[in-house]
């Protein structure tokens, strides 16, 4: 039995997550899009790495704390080991002195690389033979190890790979800003994008999914002088019932308005969800003439600022706590093109985790 968790995403820049640059036909570096609405999802794996990422550095801070206490702290990296890969291995070292496991006799001789995997593979025996008390492993809380699986290590005959306790489903998009020509910015969704947030977030199951082409009584119209409600797209004219109430459908951490938004039909959502994304053309120029480079000129698109996005995920364990202790939001960075502004998101966490 898994406890049932999800997340929030909310975009704080346009998002691109897909293609990089070059990888599509005519340069056009599309994002990743669900096979059904044909609207922008982050896959699972993406979630995960940036999640991985995150702990990572932190137990890099965890490592520097342990050493700074017992003035273990290696001053410089050992080449070829990267500043993290030092830390490590002065933190085994220190371990199992601590432990009396004595190194082999030509550790000494061995590489530094070498030496770390000797160190990893003599903590791996040690706490084999001790599986319950005394083992060698690092606070839970900020091993990414222990939480996403550990990754393939070389040399090694089951490549060191193990289970996730946390697993990771698809974001899909929930509510995408839109610009209507004389009116404000309206967020769109469809039943099929509604349906699976309720799934996910795990609400009662009576609750009514709205229908297509609802809004809120509070949605400013085009004109006072309209009897009915009519929103303005790019791609025409589009009448709507203001007959729904969006309080349930408006996720816990963000700053969405229900008078600010409207359901569309499944057939409709692909359209308008193309007609809306961030669109951003790039060049590259030669290093010595203020000209294009040849065959560096592309286009990217990204989901704008301020889209929201749902994910699911699956513990097999409680006690994960990814922001830290009693944190629930937090800021990260999901796709690519981060150093130019795209992929800055908060994601906030619900459920049992």
């Amino acid at each position: 039995m898994y406890h049932k968790a999800y997340g929030i995403i909310e975009t704080l820049a346009p998002l691109h997550v897909g293609a990089s640059a070059g990888e599509e036909t005519g340069n056009l570096n599309l994002i990743f899009r669900d096979q059904f609405t044909q609207t922008g999802i982050i896959p699972g794996s993406s979630i995960r790495g940036r999640f991985r990422a995150d702990m990572h550095m932190n137990r890099e801070e965890w490592l520097e704390k342990q050493l700074e206490a017992v003035n273990e702290l290696p001053e410089v990296e050992e080449k070829p080991l990267s500043y993290f890969e030092s830390l490590e291995k002065a933190w085994f070292t220190h371990q199992l002195q601590q432990h009396n496991v004595s190194l082999p006799e030509n550790y000494t001789g061995m590489s530094p690389s070498d030496q770390l995997k000797e160190l990893r593979n003599i903590v791996s025996l040690f706490n084999r033979k001790n599986p319950s008390t005394n083992q060698i492993k690092v606070d839970p809380v900020v091993d990414e190890n222990y939480w996403y699986g550990h990754h393939a290590v070389t040399g090694r005959e089951d490549g060191g790979t193990t289970e996730a306790l946390v697993k990771f489903e698809y974001a899909s998009l929930l509510w995408l800003p839109v610009f209507c020509p004389g009116q404000p910015v309206v967020w769109v969704s469809c039943p099929r994008l509604l349906q699976r947030y309720k799934l996910v977030t795990g609400m009662p199951t009576d609750t009514p999914v709205p229908a297509p082409y609802t809004v809120d009584p509070g949605l400013t119209p085009r004109s006072e002088e309209q009897k009915q409600k009519v929103l303005f797209f790019n791609l025409g004219f589009l009448t709507v019932k203001p007959t729904a109430d969006f309080t349930n459908w408006i996720p816990p951490g963000t700053g969405l308005k229900k008078e600010n938004l409207v359901v569309v039909g499944d057939n409709d959502i692909a359209m308008i969800h193309d007609m809306a994304l961030y669109r951003q053309s790039r060049v590259k120029l030669a290093d010595e003439q203020k000209k294009v480079e040849g065959g560096a000129f592309f286009n990217v698109e990204a989901l704008p600022e301020g889209s929201v996005m749902v994910f699911p995920v699956a513990l097999k364990q409680p006690g994960w706590k990814p922001f830290g202790e009693g944190q629930t939001t937090e800021e990260l960075y999901f796709g690519g093109l981060e150093s130019i502004g795209f992929g800055h998101c908060t994601v906030t966490l619900g459920g049992e985790y």
